[in-house]
């Protein structure tokens, strides 16, 4: 069961809100889901009331491996850009990993 990190569309017709949630990626965009991490008002000018995000469980979901989508991406990143940071540096730490380890085997 693959998981991804994205919004889901809510609201009536010109007063779209959307939630951020957790959902399996063969999942309908409005579909059922796993988990609420969030939600966005883009018709809120306040940030506070425009939005929020719980970013210990986003925290927990990428460590069990969800993806995120471009737009939940960046929204996460202006809620609680320390969490894509420590992601960003985690994707890149195994993959230079995996890079070393070709290397070597490479040269042996």
């Amino acid at each position: 069961m693959a998981l991804k990190i994205r919004m889901r569309q809510q609201g009536r017709t010109n007063r779209k809100l959307y939630r951020l949630v957790v959902t399996e990626t063969t999942a309908a965009r409005d579909g059922r889901y796993v988990e609420m991490l969030g939600w966005f008002n883009p018709h809120e000018k306040d940030e506070e009331q425009q939005l929020s995000i719980a970013t210990d469980r986003v925290q927990h979901w990428l460590n069990q491996g969800a993806e995120m989508s471009g737009k939940s991406k960046a929204l996460i990143e202006r809620a609680a850009p320390e969490v894509v940071k420590a992601h960003t540096a985690k994707v890149v730490a195994k993959r230079n990993a995996e890079c070393a380890k070709r290397k070597k085997r490479k040269a042996a």
